[in-house]
């Protein structure tokens, strides 16, 4: 670890691991023709799809932590290059339901593993994936991302 890193702050590396993550899923799927963004998404979808749901853009946006309005762009980007299928709900006619195709299902599969091979290569100083290191990472990670954020809290409200 590097001095400038031991002195940094949670959250600034926090920032610098997604975006290490996001530059490098970026780059491994870009023979893929997909972006980060994408993968999550179609991953996500994939995920979901395995387990019988079809989810809306909404669900989806929920699930990704991606705005509802960019799922909805990039719904329509991967819909036109014949990856994801758009269908009205039949439960509630303004909400678009979310599929992949036959060729989104591949993509996606291909994707996954290029991606696994990653998340191997970064948790190996944790021991490997599925080393109790990572595993206890990977709690301690849900957890922050469990923990509710108000941008319009003040703490120097709290001192006065």
């Amino acid at each position: 670890m590097s001095s400038a890193t031991e002195r940094a702050t949670a959250g600034f590396l926090v920032w610098r691991l997604s975006m290490k993550w996001r530059v490098a899923v970026d780059r491994a799927v870009a023979p893929l023709g997909l972006t980060h963004a994408q993968y999550a998404l179609m991953a996500s979808l994939h995920g979901m799809g395995r387990s019988g749901l079809r989810p809306s853009q909404r669900q989806l946006a929920d699930t990704t932590g991606l705005e509802p309005l960019y799922v909805s762009k990039l719904a329509r980007a991967l819909e036109a290059a014949g990856l994801v299928a758009r269908t009205r709900d039949p439960n509630d006619p303004r909400a678009m339901q979310l599929t992949l195709t036959e060729q989104g299902r591949d993509v996606t599969r291909r994707a996954i593993k290029v991606v696994q091979g990653l998340l191997d290569q970064l948790l190996e100083p944790l021991g490997g994936q599925d080393s109790p290191r990572a595993r206890q990472f990977t709690r301690e990670l849900a957890a922050l991302l469990d923990t509710p954020l108000d941008p319009h809290t003040d703490n120097d409200e709290e001192q006065s």
